[in-house]
């Protein structure tokens, strides 16, 4: 249902005429629903600019949210979705906001008007323009915080995959949790980065924190461990507990000429006297 013209002038006139008792009436309606998670002033100060947002648009007759006059009323329901998902609130905390202008707005009716037919009527049409408006804050608070989720998972995902220098030439990656395709391909840039960084020759992938080995992941290591070696590093896997040894036995999964540890530690002695070898063979050349 969309308003007519003379619908939105109308409404438009009482939006004007009664901005002052319409502020107040929705900002207290609006308040019982936040638990005072947001100040009074604040929320009476976004409440009296939508107020205007709507009369903007209806007095430019828009008929319904969709319309180039309601384009300012968008932007600014899309910035309060914005504001509210970045400060905690949920989306039903959102949309009643917006939802609670239609009590503001029949309670002001009923004063002015005294249950006048025409006016409740115009109240109808009003009312659906205002659900449109609170189904696209929800729609608008849904996508900032999908888009917040996005970021917060990507900045986890690269503090989750750190690359460390162990020694000088020997940088190591502790992996901890799931090892998924996304964090695998994070693991090697990194790695290959940082290998570029410190022309590092030894490289020690440590599987202790991952709780399961399958072959997907070990897939990833092995994908991992051929891509550090195009950049003429060697690699080490280093975590090989007992029972991820017997899992990848089962799994008939082959590291080949792989080096394998069973410690962080292990791996590191192992590099250490290799890198030892490899100077003592250097001097006697």
């Amino acid at each position: 249902m969309t308003l007519s013209a003379d619908e939105a002038a109308r409404f438009a006139a009482l939006l004007e005429e009664h901005q002052e008792s319409l502020v107040t009436t929705w900002t207290e309606h609006v308040a019982s629903t936040l638990r005072g998670r947001l100040s009074h002033a604040e929320l009476q100060r976004q409440n009296s600019e939508l107020r205007r947002g709507f009369r903007q648009a209806l007095a430019g007759s828009a008929q319904d949210l969709a319309g180039e006059p309601a384009a300012e009323l968008r932007a600014q329901l899309a910035e309060l979705s914005a504001t509210r998902a970045r400060q905690g609130f949920t989306a039903t905390e959102t949309a009643v906001s917006i939802f609670s202008f239609k009590d503001a707005v029949l309670t002001t009716i009923d004063a002015a008007s005294g249950g006048d037919a025409i006016a409740l009527r115009d109240y109808v049409a009003f009312s659906s323009f205002v659900d449109e408006a609170a189904l696209f804050t929800f729609d608008s608070y849904v996508r900032v915080r999908e888009e917040l989720i996005a970021d917060q998972a990507e900045q986890l995902l690269e503090l989750s995959t750190p690359v460390v220098k162990l020694w000088e030439g020997v940088v190591a990656v502790p992996l901890v949790g799931t090892l998924d395709s996304a964090r695998a391909q994070v693991v090697m840039e990194r790695l290959l980065q940082t290998l570029v960084d410190t022309g590092s020759p030894y490289a020690i992938i440590d599987i202790t924190g991952v709780p399961a080995v399958d072959t997907q992941v070990a897939q990833h290591v092995l994908k991992t461990v051929v891509a550090a070696r195009l950049m003429g590093a060697d690699c080490i896997i280093s975590g090989i507990r007992p029972q991820i040894a017997q899992t990848i036995v089962a799994l008939g999964i082959e590291f080949g000429d792989i080096a394998t540890k069973a410690s962080l530690a292990d791996a590191l002695r192992y590099v250490l006297a290799k890198a030892g070898q490899t100077k003592q063979k250097r001097r006697e050349l």
